[in-house]
């Protein structure tokens, strides 16, 4: 149990599910490549990567002209379906409700584009809740980088000691460890326990309903 100033947030399988648009999306922009269809398990797994990291880890093509092609044809497919394929998860209202009332500032960082965060967040009622959102356009590294934690702890004015960083994914917990931010895995995604071994002050939450114990709320 612990006392913080400001919690941050990934975005996918930690706030949202996003499973069906990024097996659609990936999918399309494989497909517009002339390569297969990757499993939807195996595209679950990657939610939370880069593109270009998505397409080496499916693929295990690497190639800077082909991570741009695959990336452009993902932004194109998700511009008109990942919204309404993504569905925040019921748990978040509420959650952060207790931490507004206990004056707990927040935020997301994310690899996903911060204008999708936003439009979705909007769908979902929550447009005014964040303190801020750092997304994939936002930095020059995405994560396991830990660029965009520092940024979002730089606009909230809080340190990292003073923070919690909220996320399902390995990249995440790298990311924060990093940063020197301690982590809490949420395991609503494709990761599990065993997975966060080399990070083993790794806090674990089975849903965002044990964040507000966690915080002595």
């Amino acid at each position: 149990m612990m006392s913080k100033r400001a919690v941050l947030f990934d975005f996918d399988l930690t706030l949202a599910d996003s499973t069906l648009g990024a097996v659609e999306c990936i999918n399309y922009a494989l497909e517009a490549m002339a390569l297969p269809h990757a499993e939807p398990k195996a595209i679950r797994a990657t939610i939370g990567f880069s593109l270009p990291a998505t397409l080496a880890s499916l693929t295990g093509l690497t190639d800077p002209a082909l991570a741009q092609n695959f990336s452009l044809n993902f932004v194109k497919r998700a511009d008109l379906r990942m919204v309404e394929l993504t569905s925040v998860f019921p748990d978040v209202a509420q959650t952060l409700d207790q931490l507004k009332a206990a004056g707990i500032k927040t935020g997301i960082v994310s690899t996903k584009f911060r204008y999708r965060i936003e439009t979705i967040l909007t769908r979902a009622g929550l447009s005014e809740v964040f303190d801020v959102i750092v997304g994939g356009e936002d930095v020059m590294r995405h994560k396991p980088d830990p660029e965009g934690l520092v940024k979002a702890l730089d606009k909230l004015g809080v340190q990292s000691g003073d923070s919690l960083y909220v996320g399902d994914h390995p990249v995440d917990a790298e990311a924060a460890a990093v940063a020197g931010i301690p982590f809490a895995a949420v395991l609503t995604g494709a990761a599990t326990r065993n997975d966060f071994e080399p990070w083993p002050a790794t806090m674990f939450l089975s849903s965002l309903r044990e964040l507000a114990p966690l915080l002595r709320l």
